[in-house]
């Protein structure tokens, strides 16, 4: 969407929302003697002139803000998704045809290794992604870094940031802001009532078994370990399998002390299948000092999950839901 820069404001999408950007224009200073001899009644009028506009503005940002919703972009043919869940939305609606380029976090469908990849979500680079000449950019909130961000909204080429939350209202909004944006609202509707219907059976089954502690290790270099708090895709994840999060202290990631994993008493240690001779193995997790004084590490409960499946929260997520809760189960025989 090209902008025109000799209008007031210039408009970009973002997190679902129009946002207004004023562009001041230059105006010639005046001296300072001049300035000293203007009338009361012109200052008086700069001033009304001011405030009616910044008034004027104002207004515009909540009546452009109301229609945000329903921001379409029908006519985009080169579309860049950028965040997994995102691309596999894309696909799940039948449109891949337009995609153009995709993220490294895209890696499901397989055919989404055919797209050109512009990068890690977290540090892109906006090069990388203005030379594949997309007309609508789909990006998952939390990209970035900021610097990136800025010049891709102002490149002039329609931008769409969708937000993230981690549970099933989450799924579906990003179901609708990509239809909408896309222009098929008619599949985002009958693909997100699909979706809805599979994660409200998947966590109904899963909240028939007994309530599991789950720590949920992302990292454990040198035996440190870095688990999941409150506010995550795994705590998201965790509770959607009607299992609880060991580590409810603190949101998002933080290194744990040894102190702090016996006192959470893990039954269940979840980690992601990285493949490649990059997991921890269970002998080493099982041996760290604080680890093995758990109850996970008494029954030797692992459970490894892909990634992008396990913490995607996407048109997958009813599956990886049901697969942790039954794997969680089937790690205690003796209850079922």
């Amino acid at each position: 969407m090209a902008r025109d820069h000799g209008e007031p404001a210039q408009t970009c999408i973002q997190q679902g929302r129009l946002k207004e950007k004023t562009m001041h224009a230059t105006t010639p200073a005046r001296s300072a003697p001049a300035f000293r001899a203007a009338r009361p009644a012109t200052a008086f009028a700069a001033a009304r002139f001011a405030t009616l506009l910044t008034a004027a503005l104002f207004v515009t940002l909540l009546v452009t803000g109301a229609r945000a919703a329903d921001a379409r972009y029908p006519d985009a043919r080169r579309i860049v998704a950028i965040g997994g869940s995102l691309t596999e939305i894309i696909y799940a609606l039948g449109e891949e045809d337009r995609l153009v380029g995709r993220d490294s976090t895209s890696v499901y469908p397989q055919a989404a290794f055919g797209l050109p990849d512009v990068g890690y979500m977290r540090a892109l680079s906006p090069e990388g992604v203005l030379s594949i000449k997309p007309d609508l950019i789909l990006l998952l909130e939390g990209s970035g870094p900021p610097e990136a961000i800025a010049v891709l909204e102002g490149a002039g080429i329609p931008f769409v940031e969708v937000p993230e939350t981690f549970d099933a209202e989450g799924i579906a909004t990003k179901i609708d802001i990509v239809g909408t944006a896309i222009g098929v609202e008619e599949k985002a509707a009958a693909l997100k009532e699909k979706v809805l219907a599979d994660l409200a059976d998947a966590q109904m089954a899963a909240a028939a078994g007994k309530t599991r502690k789950v720590l949920f290790i992302l990292s454990m270099l040198d035996g440190r370990i870095m688990a999941s708090g409150t506010q995550t895709a795994a705590d998201g994840i965790i509770a959607m399998a009607g299992a609880r999060n060991a580590i409810d202290a603190y949101p998002g990631y933080k290194p744990l002390n040894d102190e702090a994993i016996i006192e959470a008493a893990p039954e269940i240690i979840l980690m992601m299948d990285r493949g490649g001779g990059h997991s921890v193995s269970p002998d080493e997790l099982f041996t760290h000092p604080a680890i093995a004084l758990t109850p996970a590490a008494k029954g030797r409960h692992l459970v490894r999950m892909d990634g992008a499946f396990l913490l995607g929260f996407g048109p997958r997520t009813a599956q990886s839901i049901s697969e942790l809760a039954q794997t969680i189960d089937t790690s205690f025989p003796n209850d079922r």
